[in-house]
């Protein structure tokens, strides 16, 4: 196992470039094996562990997958399984796209229930509810989804909670169905619609995709088609932190300035400088800034997925700040790591009380999931002495390179083997 080792107190200066986003990719590969003819060349995608898992998957279900560095051409016309049911698909939380696009093509399909970070209970019940509700029968037998229709028919479908997995399998799964189907209550995230244009490149009819109601008018194929993924909106949140909270002037390129504009607001209001210029935003910061108060909530709102990292900048801030978690109950897990490095932080049930304090000091510590390891990443930039961070395989799911980009910056991070 690797471990990152950081020695903090280093401003940031330089610019780096953000990849393709995580989420959209791990939706858009699987999408791809509803091409029935012709080959998806997908461009930007990320290289992380969670894109490779995807991939190993696909191939596994008989995709014929070529990769060159940040492209895949995934040829799907001969596919010989249904059944998607490896430990990849046990430990990725994605793996369940693969309901909706199997449904979709061949309206029959047999997945493994997905695993994915701890950070919360996560059913599928709205994804079950809108498949039902296309036609399709749904049972779960000895640990895998298994779907099967004759037909998949247009309907109404109204999501009981707004949930981006769920709007991305049903669409997937409409898309092919007889009839117009009308999604409402939806997710607006940008990989959300990044998934649905993706679809569009492919011959799908959908429109509506960033509002309330998405309308879907079922076609009778799709083809392969060339395509690149969105930036990635969470990435680019997390360095735009680290650089408000090490100090310095860092411009962060390749990125989509509307889809980060809940946290520039927080920025400013803690005393960062954001200046935005086409594809690209600059921060700068004199790291010394004063806590806010944050709720997570669904887009366009303060993204769940940047919450811990925007908790280990808090732990510095004058002030207090207070986080009030609506999406996910168990993301605050990371917070007995940042106590280790003296954080004030007191945590009653999905809010969280964070009192700044003069500094952290390094520790061993570790990634507990995803987006708690950036968040312990940062806490090590910031923190004084040395900070190993331990189970960063967390980490390399969804932040390639996270070491060698802040390096860039003038961080002083290393990777060691354990």
């Amino acid at each position: 196992m690797d471990k990152l080792v950081i020695t903090g107190g280093n401003p940031l200066f330089g610019s780096i470039e953000i990849n393709g986003a995580k989420n959209a990719a791990v939706a858009i590969l699987p999408a791809a094996i509803m091409a029935s003819k012709n080959k998806c060349v997908i461009d930007n995608i990320p290289n992380i562990e969670d894109v490779h898992c995807i991939e190993r998957i696909l191939k596994s279900l008989g995709c014929d997958i070529k990769t060159k560095k940040n492209s895949a051409t995934i040829d799907s016309t001969h596919i010989a399984s249904l059944s998607a049911n490896t430990d990849d698909v046990r430990k990725m939380r994605a793996s369940y796209y693969l309901i909706g696009a199997l449904l979709g093509r061949f309206k029959k399909a047999s997945v493994e229930l997905p695993g994915g970070c701890p950070i919360g209970v996560r059913p599928i019940d709205q994804h079950i509810k809108g498949f039902e509700a296309l036609g399709a029968k749904v049972k779960i037998t000895h640990g895998s989804v298994m779907v099967e229709a004759d037909e998949l028919i247009g309907t109404n479908i109204f999501f009981d909670v707004v949930s981006v997995g769920a709007t991305i399998n049903v669409m997937l799964a409409a898309t092919l169905a007889k009839g117009v189907t009308t999604l409402e209550n939806v997710a607006k995230e940008p990989h959300v619609v990044d998934v649905a244009n993706f679809l569009n490149s492919m011959g799908a009819n959908i429109k509506g995709a960033g509002t309330d109601v998405i309308r879907i008018v079922g076609v009778e194929s799709l083809s392969g088609c060339t395509y690149s993924v969105i930036p990635d909106q969470i990435e680019a949140g997390t360095y735009m932190i680290a650089s408000a909270a090490c100090g310095g002037e860092v411009t962060i390129e390749n990125v989509i300035p509307k889809h980060l504009e809940s946290i520039s607001a927080k920025l400013v209001e803690m005393g960062s400088e954001i200046r935005e210029n086409g594809d690209s935003i600059t921060v700068k910061s004199s790291g010394n800034l004063k806590g806010v108060n944050i709720k997570t909530q669904p887009y366009p709102g303060f993204p769940t997925d940047v919450q811990q990292p925007m908790s280990t900048l808090l732990t510095v801030a004058k002030g207090r700040s207070i986080i009030n978690e609506s999406i996910w109950e168990s993301r605050f897990k990371h917070v007995d790591e940042l106590k280790k490095m003296g954080a004030n932080i007191k945590v009653e049930g999905r809010t969280a009380i964070i009192d700044g304090v003069d500094k952290l000091t390094g520790a061993v510590v570790k990634a507990t999931d995803l987006r708690a390891g950036a968040a312990m990443v940062i806490a090590g930039l910031i923190a004084e002495g040395t900070t190993e961070v331990l189970s960063i395989e967390h980490i390399d799911r969804g932040y390639p390179n996270i070491e060698d980009k802040f390096k860039a910056l003038g961080a002083y991070i290393h990777r060691e083997c354990e």
